[in-house]
């Protein structure tokens, strides 16, 4: 049993799950004292010490569900007498007996002469039982690091990684055909069964590949109906407001800055004297027969948390990213640190300009600056992943980071595992979108993918909706 769980350990580790020998160790205790014939019980044995976390849960079960289901059926109990020897079980419908078994190892043998590139001999090794370097070949495509060219972009890459897959399984299949059933078959015997359960195999192996992982999400908190503050100049999009409005628009922003700048200020005096020590509260009390007159409080004061945003500047999405931008630094005593990183198809730092100029006046300058190319499609995998290059050591567990933009990357690689990498390293991932909610996931928007790799996603495309964001980030 420990040969399978090991073996099942590496098909977990290849398909991204983090598992240290120390819970390996505490599994095989577990089932040591359980025994493996419950497969309810080894099956939560295995989820409680593999899976960690409800984002790993949906991975693990497909790994679980190709690992014992398909590849290895003879572990569960209804074939219990096998278990003794379940480290080399062999595909079902492929061997039968001692003959079928020896069969099966010749066309193993023979077809691995003929291997032509890795991934053919990954998919070899699949066949025979072993999934792990078809498991980390089919990741790879998921979470590939290819750096797209400067001069000509596509969505090429991804599409690539599967398309050689499958031509490899279609390799398999002719390998299979010629040695099984054409003129120069090298296998003695009938080998109908071997055939059939080798297609068995690579169907199986086109079905896991076809498979899109999405991670569970259900602590995904999404805005609801909000509060109509301003019922009119409110609920006016950003994108379509005139002169006068958007000067209308900056007085609410500015009057609601102030009042929660003294929100802020009141909350953060009270929390520099401290949490009460009820410790020693309780020990004070006793000069008043238990009762708690002077109150103890450590001197501790309250964290502040730090804001990383990283804005779409390209069309419409900008009108939302410079109120966004002005609030955020006219708040910054609010939070230990604020920077700021633009983007139409790689990320920008402006976190000096901020710095060093007012406010309106570094929008301007941001505007003109001459790292951005207006002529670039925006392209949000490709902005994650070089943030993730060169500015992850940005985030920590303190950081909140929030994303503003419509999600829409001219259907070029999403890059989704990237963000997934960007939410581990920090506290939490906001994401705002200028578009309402019945527009996500149309035409070249990849906002249903990136939602599940967020903490939060909101519509925020007016001044009600804005207002409410920024009222939950500070308080």
């Amino acid at each position: 049993m420990e040969a399978v769980i090991l073996e099942f350990v590496s098909c977990c580790r290849a398909g991204g799950l983090r598992i240290s020998t120390a819970e390996v160790l505490d599994c095989l205790a577990q089932l040591g004292m359980a025994g493996p014939l419950n497969e309810t019980l080894f099956h939560t044995i295995l989820t409680a010490n593999f899976a960690k976390s409800r984002r790993e849960q949906a991975e693990f079960q497909r790994l679980y569900r190709l690992f014992f289901r398909e590849m290895k059926p003879g572990f569960y109990p209804e074939m219990a007498d096998e278990i003794s020897g379940c480290g080399d079980v062999p595909a079902d419908g492929i061997s039968q007996g001692d003959s079928g078994l020896d069969r099966q190892l010749q066309l193993m043998t023979e077809l691995e002469e003929d291997m032509e590139t890795d991934l053919d001999q990954a998919l070899l090794d699949f066949m025979r039982g072993s999934p792990q370097a078809f498991i980390e070949a089919v990741r790879n495509i998921h979470d590939q690091e290819t750096r797209a060219s400067q001069a000509v972009k596509s969505n090429l890459g991804q599409l690539t990684g599967r398309l050689e897959i499958m031509l490899a399984v279609n390799r398999m299949r002719n390998r299979v055909a010629r040695f099984l059933g054409g003129p120069d078959a090298r296998v003695n015997g009938d080998g109908e069964a071997l055939a059939a359960g080798a297609e068995q195999r690579l169907d199986r192996a086109l079905a896991f590949l076809n498979e899109d992982p999405k991670p569970d999400n259900p602590g995904l908190k999404q805005a609801g109906a909000g509060e109509q503050r301003y019922p009119s100049l409110g609920e006016v999009p950003f994108s379509n407001l005139t002169r006068d409005e958007m000067a209308r628009v900056q007085e609410v922003i500015d009057q609601w800055v102030r009042k929660l700048e003294e929100i802020s200020t009141l909350r953060f005096s009270a929390a520099r004297k401290g949490a009460v020590d009820v410790k020693k509260t309780i020990q004070r009390s006793s000069k008043y027969l238990g009762v708690p007159v002077e109150i103890v409080r450590r001197d501790r004061p309250l964290r502040k948390g730090k804001i990383v945003t990283l804005c779409d500047v390209s069309g419409s999405v900008w009108s939302v990213a410079r109120f966004m931008l002005n609030i955020l630094y006219s708040l910054q005593a609010c939070f230990a640190r604020v920077k700021s990183y633009i983007f139409i198809d790689r990320p920008i730092e402006v976190t000096e300009l901020f710095l060093s100029h007012d406010a309106n006046d570094a929008v301007k300058r941001i505007l003109n600056d001459e790292r951005l190319n207006y002529n670039a499609k925006t392209d949000y995998g490709l902005t994650f992943q070089e943030f993730r290059a060169r500015h992850l050591r940005e985030l920590d567990k303190k950081t909140t980071l929030i994303i503003l933009g419509d999600g829409r990357s001219n259907y070029f690689n999403p890059r989704e595992p990237v963000l997934e990498a960007l939410r581990e390293r920090c506290r939490r991932v906001v994401w705002l979108n200028p578009e309402q909610e019945r527009f996500w996931g149309t035409g070249d928007s990849e906002m249903l993918r990136y939602r599940n790799h967020c903490n939060e996603a909101r519509p925020c495309g007016n001044l009600n909706q804005l207002i409410d964001f920024i009222q939950d980030l500070v308080l």
